[in-house]
């Protein structure tokens, strides 16, 4: 280590370490980089400039202004730059220009969670500040903590409103026309962090956009959008996707950086410790972040550590306590945790005691990771890979704001990609980032949709001729959902069809979680997921909370759950069919066939493991519960008996090779489409009732699909050979969570056969070419 700042850093957490024993895999330093300034624009109001010449900012960035330049144009338009590249100025300036200078217009700012519309709406309050003229803008924030008054005060007075899609949706959409003046007036809609709508969250707010855009445009308004994102793939199509139109993208990053040093960390093997199957066991990405938390925080260092759960991140923030309780006592009351759930007041106080620095080191879930603007970080630990290349380094990039010197430690978790990711720097440090994946056709979404719009405007046949939904506005109206007259299609009395949408991700109907202990409704979960994550003896996680679950009510609805803290998690062992309906794509390479296609998958919940967090399994329990049968897309690939054997996979270890290997490129699909593991399922089996082979099925989680394995489809030579990669080197012996072993396998994880997952991974790779 040369001694940068990051290096240093990083030297004083592993003093007393055996060098030959170090957990960091790579580190390398990211040099700094210098700004390139741009003129402010001939239309710029003088009193703008003068408003951020007075908070500091006299020379702005080239990528701010060319993207400002395209607003003010009329051209919708998404910035796609680095963490802390000043994007907000891109969609303040031509705003303001316009909110000043057409004095009843508006402007509506929509963004994924509370904490960055809270952050963004203080940011342009201090601009309006600077000027007493600013003042009838009156920005407001309308999201789930505004009052009911505060609301109605909102939409008769407010001219710039902060909300997020779920409120667009709920509160503007489902009743727009208490919004018509707001609407008729509606110059733009900016989309803060696009690139966090993936999955179903991303088809969801890509058609509530499309309803918000038509809505407004019905009104009299033609709002130019304005999407801010980190840096991402292809960021116009994105933008394209999600409203529906053509969109330019700005992606040449101008603004300074700082020095950044960046490590890989494996966690070590807890001694004696075996998980399921006699598996080795890691020690675990949150403690190991709570340990270098600590570090950093005795160094002096002011440091984010984000975690992937809510529970994790008070965990993370408990361990890192602790350890200071024995070692630096007075810098315990200076670590804390930061999440969703959080009440309103209490995010406000922590946020403040974070960009103040009163808070030395905080745990926190990536509630912290969209924009919110805390300067003057000196690290960033992140416990366990965020899911995307371009979540990481926006994560990465909450460190060394302002130009500073920085460290970033991504500590792996036990999981394939994690593992991969730490002895293969190049495919995280220096691969272009992913394009967002969510599919706005799928029907399950679509179909939703099309009812609250029918329900906001009629549909008119030009239009769904145009947006070539006519088969399902014909099934809508078969089910008796939709009425045809001659005007177009309305919807049917009685339908309110706003509530049964949930945008961040749930399709079906809504199983109600209550604390029996205090009546109190925790959440809600779709009853596609209920089986396998509310079922009696399930341990839920609300709020950083564990709860037990008592009773699933099916038919009433009800998920029954106690307060409890058992020192064991839970999780489901299920059985599983797949039925091939249609074959979208495929590929034919001689002994490996590989096709897209759409499913029905029925899967049945039978029992539940027990495990204790170090990995270790209680005891497994049986349970009852009814078959559910899920519709959607899935990747599967065929290889013939004879190729298999030849590299020494028979009927012998067939079973387990196929299910290593399934469980493996369920772990890498992350690497090449922006899901989670959690978001997809598997099945293998040695022959399929469809295919009469030996078969593989990797499926999305979600009816209808989610773009997931249309996305591994494409890119199934890069999958395949990552996956073969991953399980290849991996130091276990039969097998381990790091490869082969799944957190969700249905079947207890067994059987699995590593080596014969290794042999199926190469025949695919040479059958590939």
């Amino acid at each position: 280590m040369t001694g940068s700042y990051g290096e240093e850093l990083l030297r004083a957490t592993l003093a007393g370490t055996d060098p030959d024993d170090s957990p960091i895999t790579h580190a390398e330093v990211i040099p700094a980089a210098t700004a390139r300034h741009a003129d402010w624009p001939r239309w710029a109001d003088p009193a703008i400039v003068a408003a951020y010449a007075e908070l500091g900012l006299r020379r702005p960035w080239r990528h701010q202004i060319e993207a400002a330049e395209h607003a003010h144009a009329g051209r919708h338009v998404v910035i796609a730059t680095g963490t802390a590249s000043g994007k907000s100025l891109a969609y303040q300036l031509p705003m303001l220009q316009t909110l000043l200078t057409e004095h009843s217009s508006t402007a509506l700012y929509l963004s994924p969670t509370k904490a960055l519309g809270v952050d963004q709406l203080r940011s342009l309050t201090t601009i309006l500040a600077t000027n007493p003229e600013f003042s009838r803008l009156a920005p407001c924030t309308y999201d789930g903590d505004t009052d009911a008054q505060m609301r109605q005060w909102a939409r008769a007075n407010s001219r710039v409103l902060f909300t997020n899609p779920d409120m667009a949706h709920i509160g503007i959409l489902a009743g727009h026309h208490r919004w018509q003046q707001f609407l008729r007036q509606l110059r733009y809609i900016v989309v803060d962090e696009c690139h966090h709508y993936r999955g179903v969250f991303g088809a969801n707010t890509a058609l509530v956009l499309r309803r918000l855009l038509r809505v407004a445009r019905a009104a009299g308004a033609e709002p130019v959008v304005i999407a801010a994102s980190a840096t991402t793939a292809e960021p116009a199509q994105t933008l394209t996707r999600l409203i529906g139109e053509p969109a330019v993208a700005v992606t040449d990053d101008a603004s300074p950086t700082g020095e950044r040093t960046v490590a890989l960390w494996e966690p070590g093997f807890v001694p004696e410790a075996t998980g399921e199957n006699g598996a080795p066991v890691r020690r675990s990405a949150g403690a190991e972040a709570g340990r270098i938390l600590a570090d950093f925080v005795i160094e002096g260092a002011r440091t984010l550590c984000f975690v992937r759960s809510r529970r994790g991140a008070e965990i993370t923030a408990r361990t890192a306590a602790g350890l200071l309780a024995n070692s630096a006592p007075d810098l315990v009351g200076r670590v804390g945790a930061y999440r969703a759930g959080y009440l309103a007041d209490d995010r406000r106080r922590l946020e403040r005691a974070i960009a103040d620095g009163e808070l030395l080191g905080v745990a926190t879930t990536n509630a912290l990771e969209l924009g919110v603007d805390i300067s003057g970080l000196d690290a960033v630990v992140i416990a366990g890979y965020p899911g995307t290349v371009a979540s990481f380094w926006q994560q990465a990039g909450r460190a060394g704001r302002r130009g500073a010197a920085s460290a970033v430690v991504l500590v792996a978790r036990d999981d394939p990609l994690d593992t991969y990711l730490v002895h293969h720097p190049e495919a995280l440090l220096h691969k272009p980032v992913e394009a967002t994946v969510f599919d706005p056709t799928n029907p399950y979404v679509l179909k939703p949709h099309l009812l609250c719009a029918a329900a906001e405007l009629p549909l008119k046949p030009a239009e769904v001729e145009h947006l070539g939904v006519g088969e399902a506005v014909d099934e809508l109206t078969a089910q008796g959902l939709l009425r045809r007259r001659k005007a177009g299609w309305y919807i049917a009395a009685g339908v309110e069809p706003h509530a049964d949408i949930d945008i961040r991700g749930g399709i079906g109907g809504q199983i109600l979680i209550v604390d029996t202990s205090s009546s109190q409704l925790l959440g809600t979960v779709d009853t596609t997921r209920a089986l396998s994550t509310v079922h009696q003896g399930a341990v839920h996680i609300h709020q950083g909370r564990s709860y037990v679950v008592d009773e699933l009510d099916l038919d009433d609805g009800l998920a029954l759950v106690h307060p409890e803290e058992p020192d064991w998690t839970t999780s489901p062992r299920e059985t599983t069919e797949v039925e091939v309906l249609d074959t979208e794509r495929e590929i034919d390479r001689g002994a490996l066939h590989v096709a897209l296609v759409t499913v029905n998958v029925t899967s049945q919940v039978v029992g539940y493991l027990r495990k204790l967090h170090t990995g270790e399994i209680l005891d497994s329990v049986e349970l009852d519960l009814p078959p559910q049968t899920l519709p959607t897309r899935a990747v599967q690939y065929t290889l013939t008996p004879e190729a298999l054997a030849a590299v020494g996979v028979t009927d012998a270890n067939l079973p387990g090779a196929l299910h290593a290997a399934e469980h493996a490129m369920i772990g890498m699909l992350p690497l090449v489409a922006t899901c989670d593991r959690w978001d997809i399922g598997g099945l293998s089996t040695n022959i399929h009732a469809d295919t009469g082979l030996p078969t593989v099925y990797v499926y999305d989680g979600y009816p209808g699909g989610a773009g997931f394995a249309d996305r591994g489809y494409e890119a199934f030579g890069q999958w395949v050979s990552a996956t073969h990669e991953a399980v290849s080197s991996c130091g276990c012996e039969k097998g381990c969570p790091s490869c082969v072993q799944s957190p969700k396998c249905g079947n207890g994880n067994e059987p699995l056969d590593k080596a014969g997952a290794i042999a199926v991974l190469d025949l695919i790779s040479r059958s590939l070419g």
